[in-house]
């Protein structure tokens, strides 16, 4: 078992080589081993191409050597045609003696299918090796799916004395957190299919909601302008990456802009909205309203909260989260807090 673990490791590693580039499919990785060596390794490289199974099966030389070896993957083979044909056929077509599963894979049109596949065809299959780590991996992909909502996460920055912004002043950005964690807080953006602010921050910030200090794919950013007041002179209607405009008058697509229509727009009409436009992960960035906005509902998982290092004499107050942090870490000066809503 503890090889076993061992290699289930190795695929976890190479899953997450995935990150920011496979959403909404999950982070995959796989290992091949023949008489306790490794002859092939892949994982899922980028959404819509070869998943994690065929790169490795397509990297071993000599196929003969298949029949006779085991296959780690981090996650249950697909058994269904998506945009690839069903990784648990090409298991059984490649006549594996055994397969060694991280996790079953909550999508239902998945989920326990592709294991039973593989059992009917006479492979040998173990599954949970290393299950928590796996899951932990793919929380954003095994939230949406088990509980139809994208997976949320709340990030801010504040003063020691609880101030989350004094406005421009002089024309001028008053930072709370250090340039290096600015630049985390972009690998934070690469890492969620969208961002969410309010029209407020829209108009008050201009952000642009782009991951430009880091490599990475931009997030679909997202708007919630009730009334549809933006003007279309600002940052977030640039064609650097699709802009999603939640408001309560208009249902249309123009170029990169699409305006998607609520009735209420609550939190939770707005996370059911978004799920159904495919969208499995969101980093909220503010302001304090709309982030208080998601604690109150309670329809959040994770939240980032940075504590700067200079107080603000005034200012907006910073949200209330009443809960204990479940970590802490010093961060070029900064403090990074860390919430699970568990």
């Amino acid at each position: 078992m503890l090889q076993d673990e061992h290699y289930m490791a190795r695929c976890i590693q190479l899953a997450q080589q995935g990150m920011g580039k496979v959403a909404p499919n999950p982070m995959v990785g796989a290992v091949i081993v023949h008489q306790g060596s490794i002859i092939g390794e892949g994982f899922h490289e980028m959404y819509g191409g070869p998943h994690a199974e065929v790169n490795a099966i397509n990297c071993v030389k000599d196929q003969t050597l298949l029949s006779n070896s085991t296959i780690f993957v981090s996650l249950e083979p697909c058994s269904h045609h998506g945009k690839t044909p069903p990784c648990a056929d090409l298991l059984v077509e490649k006549n594996f003696k055994r397969a060694v599963i991280g996790s079953r894979d909550a999508n239902s049109e998945v989920d326990g299918k592709g294991i039973q596949r593989l059992r009917n065809a006479g492979i040998d299959v173990t599954v949970g090796i290393l299950e928590k780590e796996c899951r932990e991996m793919n929380k954003r992909f095994f939230t949406a799916h088990e509980k139809q909502r994208p997976f949320v996460v709340l990030k801010w920055a504040q003063t020691p004395n609880g101030v989350i912004d004094q406005g421009v002043k002089n024309g001028k950005v008053s930072w709370i957190s250090a340039p290096e964690t600015q630049v985390l807080v972009h690998t934070w953006r690469s890492e969620n299919q969208a961002i969410l602010v309010g029209r407020n921050t829209v108009e008050s910030d201009n952000p642009s909601l782009s991951v430009r200090a880091v490599k990475g794919r931009n997030p679909t950013r997202i708007v919630l302008d009730p009334e549809n007041r933006l003007q279309r002179q600002f940052a977030v209607f640039d064609k650097q990456a699709k802009t999603i405009v939640i408001n309560k008058h208009m249902e249309k697509e123009d170029e990169n802009i699409h305006f998607l229509k609520l009735e209420k727009m609550d939190i939770a009409e707005i996370l059911q909205k978004l799920y159904s436009e495919d969208i499995h992960s969101i980093l909220v960035e503010g302001g304090a309203k709309t982030l208080q906005s998601f604690i109150d509902s309670g329809l959040w998982d994770e939240a980032k909260v940075i504590v700067g290092q200079h107080n603000f004499e005034t200012g907006t107050p910073a949200p209330l989260l009443l809960i204990e942090t479940n970590s802490m870490k010093n961060f070029f000066g900064d403090t990074i807090k860390t919430y699970l809503n568990e």
